[in-house]
């Protein structure tokens, strides 16, 4: 089952669970439910909003390669170097990624409907009614795996629709060749910020602004740090506080490409500008700089707005998390959010699908697993 066109738009399809999203942390999760004996297509389906296998690595840039990602993590019972085998050439992410997720799908026949478009989800005589904008689902349990990648964050700044030049975000980028000869005002201080400042920087003229001093930090990162900043947003979780990103816990690792680039001048950073105007920015101090285009790297927020009816977000402005993995919503655990605070990395999606699937089947008196 992998297209949404097999079943009659605007009828019910029941089942037990309903896992929204196929990337990491949805498989992960659909891996385990099958483990554990639910039975695909009936006792548990996956939506998918895109065309195809890949999450959102099928729309990462194009010079994001294999060598300079922070690392693939393998996904439960399938390798990442066992599934490339078949494409040892591939070595672009938004290509070796999506075929390794396509290659993982087919091989445990996992039960992906595509393309579904999840609208809103509200509680209905204790079941969830999952409206989508075709077939309706109807499921006891939800486990809701959207991440990030479609909802990112812009900040809004007086004047920004008077800019004559391009914004854009992370999320758009394509490659540093379509702004050759135009100067760049790169805003963030992530790690996709940093890549893409000194891509960019060697095909134009670019401007670093960030709204805090960049937390440089004497490591190259490692899964020790990546434990370990998990940790830190597990705990921000479960007190109902909003996600923090990796970043921000982990700083940013003095790697020998941010050294050059230091020593460099590429990263002599401005603080952030407080108004745009319709050439380029200005500073609270007065102080203009003319742009032709403003690129935010400036983050993403949890796609969560579709579980709005559910009333799930506490006044601290985040989603109370409990369970093993930080991933049962304590107020209902019959849900679960994966890909939400300490999942949302590849490192957590993985170590949360066994816990997610575990939890829920017990939630809802499915199995003993």
């Amino acid at each position: 089952m992998n297209k949404a066109s097999s079943l009659k738009k605007n009828t019910f399809y029941k089942v037990d669970i309903v896992v929204i999203g196929a990337g990491q942390a949805g498989l992960s999760a659909a891996y385990y439910l099958q483990k554990f004996g639910i039975e695909a297509g009936k006792g548990f389906v996956v939506l998918d909003d895109e065309n195809g296998a890949g999450g959102a690595w099928q729309h990462r840039w194009d010079s994001l390669t294999l060598e300079n990602v922070n690392g693939i993590n393998d996904l439960p019972g399938l390798s990442f170097e066992e599934a490339m085998k078949e494409n040892p050439e591939a070595i672009r992410a938004n290509q070796a990624v999506p075929a390794y997720y396509s290659k993982y799908e087919k091989t445990f026949h996992l039960p992906i409907i595509r393309t579904v478009k999840v609208l809103n989800i509200k509680e209905q005589k204790d079941r969830f009614l999952i409206e989508t904008n075709g077939v309706q689902f109807s499921a006891r349990g939800i486990v809701n795996a959207t991440g990030t990648w479609k909802t990112p964050n812009i900040p809004h700044l007086p004047g920004s629709e008077s800019f004559k030049g391009l914004q854009l975000h992370t999320k758009t980028y394509k490659k540093a060749e379509d702004f050759r000869g135009k100067h760049v005002i790169v805003v963030g201080a992530g790690i996709s910020a940093v890549q893409l400042l000194g891509e960019l920087s060697k095909v134009t003229t670019t401007t670093w602004v960030t709204r805090r001093p960049p937390d440089f930090r004497p490591y190259e990162f490692n899964p020790e740090h990546g434990r370990e900043a998990v940790a830190m947003v597990d705990e921000r979780v479960r007190l109902g506080l909003p996600p923090k990103s990796v970043v921000s816990v982990t700083g940013l690792p003095i790697t020998p490409a941010i050294e050059e680039m230091l020593n460099n001048g590429i990263m002599d950073r401005l603080p952030m500008f407080t108004e745009i105007t319709a050439n380029g920015v200005r500073w609270e101090d007065g102080q203009e700089m003319k742009a032709d285009v403003i690129f935010w790297n400036t983050g993403f927020k949890q796609n969560i707005d579709h579980l709005k009816e559910l009333n799930l977000v506490s006044e601290k402005g985040g989603v109370v998390m409990a369970g093993k993995a930080a991933t049962q919503v304590q107020k209902d655990p019959r849900i679960h959010l994966t890909g939400y605070g300490p999942s949302a990395s590849t490192i957590g999606a993985n170590r949360a699908g066994r816990a997610v699937a575990r939890e829920i089947i017990a939630t809802l008196e499915l199995k003993k697993v």
